[in-house]
């Protein structure tokens, strides 16, 4: 359970950046770096000066459960590093490390512009205009280049020069970066202007009115105490930047584990274990090569708490042994030591893994039904050792693979899923009962004139099921395999044309089917085009087939009655494919299906464009 204990109070602002600067106050090792550009800058030092709110920050005590690795806000003496942190910042870092950039350093500010490009300025305030009701404070605010001289006509023409501190005194012009260290510069503006009442007095409004507001400026802060768990931090995180990039359980373990261990790089691992990964199939896109950094880490919770739970019932120690489980919770409590235990045996069971797919014609990772059953997948693969490639155990693993793809099983939050997958294919492996997700699997026959979407694990599974069902390219013959899934630039296309389909008024919830989609290359696919099957078929011996009965053989291959598909007989060929279908999905999952009547309404499937554009025109 994720636990919370926290504070909420105001500082002052310049407390704020002073324990920033000398590292009493340092980010996450997580957190994304600075970014702010040139507009919110002068944007924020002008809400400041007119004491306007510009939401609250939030900190996490350091030194308690949570131990992340930490850095300084950008610009911080090189020294702070060194510093042991009290606080860590998680929410307020662009606003925090925006002030200290412009109000504490001498530094120029390294920024961008509205068209994203890198600028270098310092900032000013035009004391005039920041007096001048009528002007728009943030106009007050000034950003001027590296050089202090802004030009126009290509740098004919000076319009101001401020490199001098005599300069910035006759223009009335303040640098913002001593709006907190401002005795020494208006010593100097007095002097320059010899104590004129005028001045003086423009001067000490321009204190009240204006600088006065960032020394009194009260930032609300909410403080994280100790106990925070390490799930709590993820979630919090989460909440309050929900416009930045998500984080997840991986980025926070970067963070915990370089601070448990001097030098220890998680990214830098993950990027070796990555490429292992990729590099461990010789196709640029095969399905390890989406693999995220949250599903290896989901797995490797898997194979740690289930040799906890193991260990604690072989010990026969008190109280109920914890469960197996990769919540997101636990993902975060798998000390370092575990990572190093199991990574190296779950890197090969995730190529062992790979290998399945392909034993089980999945060459892309657009057609692996499910990527977050892989994780499951590898933990048990990753347990087995060398027992998977006995054919029993093959065939167990490839039962419950498609019961879980045509169950639609791994859709939504299915991580207790994940965990009895682990315990029971294992156990039936070894002689127990059918896993959960066995019995739990159910496919009606109405479901097949539902499938029209690439989005559907069960429509990818079709697709795979036939192409390791030996189906035969029509005009070819050749098998589907990996080498000719991509030379052949192999896709699911119609059988029925959709253009022969629209123009003979049939709907396109009945054509756009799985039921009238099968698996072909694009040269057989540009070959049958828009005609009737009729047509196409006739043209097939001529382009290259060996006969018209070497054709039906093909079509057969692909459970298609060829004499329905040369008579153009769309409703005839409909009922038999769906139940030569069928007839495949009971084979892969060794359940029968029920063909009564169906008491509920099929569940329609999404459109997915851009897949539906991956199929050429027909």
């Amino acid at each position: 359970m994720a636990r919370v204990e926290f504070d909420s109070t105001k500082k002052p602002l310049d407390d704020l950046l002073k324990r920033a600067r000398d590292g009493l106050i340092q980010l996450p090792d997580f957190q994304r770096g600075w970014v702010w550009d040139d507009e919110g800058l002068r944007g924020l030092l002008a809400s400041i000066s007119r004491s306007f709110p510009v939401g609250a920050i939030m900190t996490l005590q350091a030194g308690g459960e949570v131990k992340f690795k930490p850095r300084p806000i950008e610009g911080a003496p090189p020294g702070s590093a060194n510093v042991a942190p009290e606080s860590l910042l998680l929410d307020g870092q662009q606003r925090l490390t925006s002030l200290y950039q412009t109000t504490m350093r001498r530094s120029v500010v390294e920024t961008m512009n509205t068209k994203k490009q890198k600028i270098k300025r310092f900032y000013y305030i035009d004391m005039a205009r920041a007096l001048d009701e009528g002007v728009d404070r943030i106009d007050a605010f000034v950003g001027i280049a590296e050089s202090k001289i802004e030009t126009r006509n290509f740098g004919k023409e000076v319009v101001r020069d401020l490199t001098t501190e005599k300069a910035e005194f006759e223009q009335c012009m303040f640098p913002t970066n001593r709006i907190f260290d401002w005795n020494d510069w208006l010593t100097k503006f007095a002097a320059y202007w010899q104590y004129a009442p005028d001045k003086m007095q423009f001067w000490f409004k321009f204190l009240n009115e204006v600088l006065s507001a960032f020394h009194q400026y009260q930032m609300p802060v909410i403080e994280l105490g100790k106990s925070t768990s390490r799930e709590a931090v993820c979630l919090v995180f989460e909440k309050v930047n929900t416009g930045g990039k998500k984080l997840d359980a991986f980025e926070l373990l970067t963070a915990i584990y370089a601070g448990e261990e001097e030098g220890f790089l998680l990214r830098e691992e993950w990027t070796k274990i990555a490429k292992s990964l990729k590099d461990a199939i010789a196709l640029k896109e095969h399905p390890l090569t989406r693999l995220q950094p949250t599903d290896f880490f989901q797995a490797l919770a898997l194979l740690f708490t289930r040799d906890r739970r193991l260990n604690h019932l072989a010990a026969q120690l008190p109280g109920d042994a914890p469960a197996i489980s990769c919540t997101r919770d636990t993902v975060l409590s798998v000390p370092l030591g575990a990572y190093k235990q199991y990574a190296g045996a779950l890197e090969e069971g995730f190529k062992k893994a790979g290998k399945f797919l392909f034993g089980q014609n999945i060459f892309w990772f657009k057609d692996v039904p499910y990527q977050s059953q892989l994780v499951p997948l590898a933990a048990i693969l990753t347990e087995l050792g060398d027992r998977w490639t006995q054919e029993a155990v093959r065939q167990k693993l490839a039962q419950w693979y498609w019961c879980g793809v045509f169950g639609e099983l791994y859709g939504g939050a299915i991580e207790t899923r994940f965990a009895k997958d682990l315990a029971d294919v294992l156990a039936w492996i070894d002689g127990g009962p059918e896993p959960t997700t066995v019995k739990d699997s159910a496919f009606r026959p109405e479901r097949l004139k539902t499938m029209t979407s690439r989005l559907s694990a069960a429509y990818k599974g079709v697709h795979a099921l036939l192409m390791h069902k030996q189906a035969r390219d029509f005009l070819s013959g050749q098998s589907y395999n990996q080498t000719s899934y991509f030379d052949e630039a192999v896709d699911i296309h119609h059988i029925f044309p959709r253009a022969w389909c629209q123009k003979m008024g049939i709907p396109r919830e009945r054509y756009d089917t799985i039921i009238n989609k099968t698996p072909l290359s694009s040269k057989t696919n540009r070959i049958v085009g828009g005609d009737a099957p009729s047509a196409y078929l006739a043209r097939l011996p001529k382009q290259g087939a060996a006969s018209d009965a070497a054709v039906d053989t093909h079509l057969e291959s692909h459970m298609i009655d060829p004499r329905l598909l040369r008579a153009d007989d769309f409703e005839g060929f409909v009922g038999r494919r769906q139940e030569a279908l069928l007839g495949l999905i009971e084979a892969a999952t060794g359940k029968a299906i029920y063909r009564g009547v169906a008491t509920d309404e099929p569940v329609e499937d999404m459109i997915d464009d851009e897949a539906e554009g991956l199929e050429a025109a027909e």
